[in-house]
């Protein structure tokens, strides 16, 4: 019998290395899994509870292993509920391939159940994905699908989400002969230099040379360092030119935090140290990050006042003098090599300033101590997933992570529940990494967890080695927090009624390790219990929703308002 287009898809996806591909099963993608199970299950087809979460397990697993994340969809509502997490990935240029099912061709437009064609007023699914898409195409020949897929997959490599819409008559179509059929070549875009056209590596260098000379360079890294596997790079860097360095919220794990020259984390959730940083610098270097506001609050006076140096995929929101790369190891070692080697005089960075927040006197464990106890209990190597929210800013300011783990925290579009589905997809590719395996730790909010947390059933499916940790405030606590603020604490439409988390994960799912804290003192031996099981946990830490968390518009706020007469 013949490939068919199903079958096609599945072995290409499987020659790229990609172990597994998530989902949500229905009519309209159901020839898709019947070609993974013809396949012998390799890669693994695996069905998650919500499409959402299924889109954030391909982005979790995308940023973890450094390549493609593939996450399948049937059409109608599934397809929809693909667009939040796709937009994560957009915004956040990670690469996810997206194969979603659409309604067969001789019903589109005649009132075909879930038909998104855009025909006779239909919903259109190519206008919808395609302004959450860096490429988005309708296969209706199979002839035409290697160079669809090759071009999607090139377009995804590039930084972002590809989607392929597929009809289920196009799906179960035999192959044609495909073998004088050419191929857009997959990979990066040619046309992306390590150092953009005009832009020497010897001016380059120069400039950071010269900046070198006179005083302190300043280094903020992002993300990209992480995708492009350009950490080892980026530490020479340090090195070579004797740097102060902080980091994005969404890239704490590019760099040791304990690591010389260490100043913390930039913006809203940032450090102290790193600011002062910048007040004595002669320059600052910007490497793999646009510098949104998450990123660049309270350092624009600072960096107004300094040379701005940027290298990175696409120039940052502020002005600088920016060179394109897509490989940011290759440029750095560019980079180093005008450079030339430097005597590395930086001490070890043995601590960071936290900011002050006000004394919380509500019920539960504070923040901080909850935080603290974590990081201090994680396994080595261990990778955290923070999610939105009072609970995310937390754990980006006050967590260290731990060397060889990995720490996503999801800020394109801050979507809550995120870090379940992405959590998820990562411990899939890292529970069995080269370099031994790693436990993934879930840390998100009771808000985030009612969203999307009971994906957690896909995890004991599976036997992850995945810790779920939730604070649980019986609130939205950073909209409690907002309403207290910013519209004078007349009212909350953001309290919940008090919720049993963890008694009722322990009887939905009895044999799974779950508790809850409301002890500081009992803290230490539950993360440790929740910490050293061999497959999934889950652990309910009980807070107070009326604690202000370390965010800078916040503090400000409070500063603000105790300053007004």
């Amino acid at each position: 019998m013949p490939d068919r287009v199903v079958d096609y898809l599945v072995r290409t996806v499987a020659d790229r290395g990609i172990t597994q591909i998530f989902g949500v099963d229905g009519a309209n993608i159901e020839d898709l899994y019947d070609a993974i199970f013809d396949a012998g299950g390799s890669p693994a087809g695996i069905v998650a509870k919500h499409e959402f979460s299924a889109a954030t397990m391909a982005d979790g697993y995308a940023r973890s292993t450094g390549g493609m994340g593939v996450v399948a969809a049937t059409s109608g509502g599934g397809a929809m509920n693909l667009v939040a997490g796709l937009a994560e990935s957009f915004t956040s240029r990670v690469p996810v391939l997206a194969l979603v099912g659409q309604a067969p061709t001789n019903l589109e437009g005649i009132g075909a159940f879930q038909d998104s064609s855009g025909l006779a007023e239909s919903i259109d699914a190519a206008a919808l994905f395609a302004a959450v898409s860096r490429y988005c195409a309708r296969v209706t020949d199979p002839a035409e699908l290697p160079a669809q897929l090759e071009a999607a997959i090139a377009a995804a490599e590039g930084g972002g989400p590809a989607v392929l819409l597929i009809p289920k008559d196009v799906q179960q179509q035999a192959m044609p002969d495909i073998s004088a059929v050419p191929t857009a070549e997959a990979g990066r875009d040619s046309s992306m230099s390590p150092l953009a056209p005009g832009i020497s590596a010897r001016s380059f260098a120069a400039e950071l040379a010269d900046a070198r000379r006179i005083g302190k360079v300043v280094i903020i890294a992002g993300d990209q360092i992480a995708r492009d596997n350009a950490r080892d790079e980026l530490a020479e860097l340090v090195a070579a030119l004797d740097a102060s360095i902080g980091l994005a919220p969404d890239a704490k794990d590019v760099y040791s935090n304990t690591g010389p020259g260490y100043c913390g984390v930039a913006g809203t959730m940032g450090h102290a140290e790193l600011v002062e940083a910048l007040a004595a610098a002669s320059a600052c270097l910007l490497i793999g990050t646009r510098l949104p506001v998450t990123a660049r609050a309270g350092l624009d006076a600072a960096l107004a006042d300094l040379p701005v140096l940027s290298v990175g995929a696409l120039p940052p929101y502020l002005a600088t003098t920016h060179t394109t790369s897509a490989d940011l190891a290759e440029t750095i070692t560019t980079l180093l090599a005008g450079l030339g080697a430097a005597p590395v005089t930086s001490a070890r960075s043995t601590g960071i300033t936290a900011m002050t927040v006000p004394e919380a006197a509500g019920p539960g464990l504070r923040y901080r101590t909850v935080v603290e106890a974590i990081e201090r209990a994680l396994p080595d190597g261990a990778d955290v997933f923070a999610d939105a929210g009072n609970t995310g800013a937390s754990v980006v300011h006050y967590l260290r992570v731990p060397e060889r783990g990995r720490f996503t925290v999801a800020l394109g579009m801050g979507g809550m529940g995120y870090a379940f589905g992405a959590g998820i997809g990562s411990a899939f590719a890292r529970r069995a990494a080269p370099d031994g395996p790693h436990r993934t730790v879930v840390i998100a909010g009771d808000g985030s967890f009612f969203m999307h947390g009971m994906e957690m059933h896909t995890a004991i499916e599976h036997d992850l080695p995945i810790t779920f940790v939730v604070f649980n405030n019986n609130a939205h606590a950073m909209c409690v927090t907002r309403e207290q603020l910013y519209y004078r604490d007349r009212y909350s439409f953001n309290r919940f009624q008090s919720s049993h988390l963890g008694a009722g994960i322990a009887a939905m799912f009895p044999g799974l390790p779950a508790r809850t804290v409301s002890d500081a003192h009992r803290l230490p031996d539950a993360l440790d219990h929740s910490f050293t099981a061999t497959g999934p946990s889950f652990l309910e830490i009980l807070c107070d929703p009326d604690e202000v968390p370390p965010f800078l518009p916040f503090l400000s706020a409070l500063e603000s308002s105790r300053s007004t007469p």
